[in-house]
């Protein structure tokens, strides 16, 4: 997601204009972004997962000499989070540096948030550039609309 691109002008959101618990979210994402263990492609992502009790889980993406066991900043923090028995979501915040881009969930992920979303209750997703002024704004539903459901 280009930064600049009239697509994000809607969701683009100034950080300062978002309530102190999204400030403290995209704070955390931040945070988590630097525990990343990224060796291979010094690509670090972070994320900062909101409960629905209002308890956060953070999470940073590890990287593998094997590629394909790599997991994803957003994953850990799911993933940390049913691991202590929570398993409803309202708000996701992604901090990552692409150039000039935000930098969206991958289609791995986009699936595991559906996964745990209520299409009712659409979970937000903030995506952040740190040290930036402004979060893109999205949800589950909009990043993932066709998503898998096993009947």
């Amino acid at each position: 997601m280009d930064s600049t691109s009239t697509e994000n002008t809607n969701r683009l959101k100034p950080l300062n204009e978002l309530n102190s618990e999204d400030q403290l979210l995209i704070s955390m994402c931040s945070l988590a972004r630097e525990k990343a263990y990224v060796p291979y492609s010094n690509f670090k992502v972070g994320a900062a997962l909101r409960c629905d009790d209002g308890t956060i889980f953070s999470g940073c993406n590890v990287e593998n000499a094997s590629y394909g066991l790599a997991i994803c900043a957003e994953r850990t923090a799911i993933v940390k989070a049913v691991s202590e028995g929570k398993t409803k979501f309202t708000t996701i915040a992604i901090a990552g540096l692409n150039k000039n881009q935000f930098v969206p969930p991958c289609g791995a992920c986009r699936q595991v948030l559906s996964e745990f979303n209520n299409p009712n209750n659409d979970m937000i997703v903030y995506l952040y550039q740190p040290e930036g002024t402004n979060v893109v704004m999205t949800s589950v539903s909009e990043l993932l609309p066709l998503d898998f459901k096993f009947n």
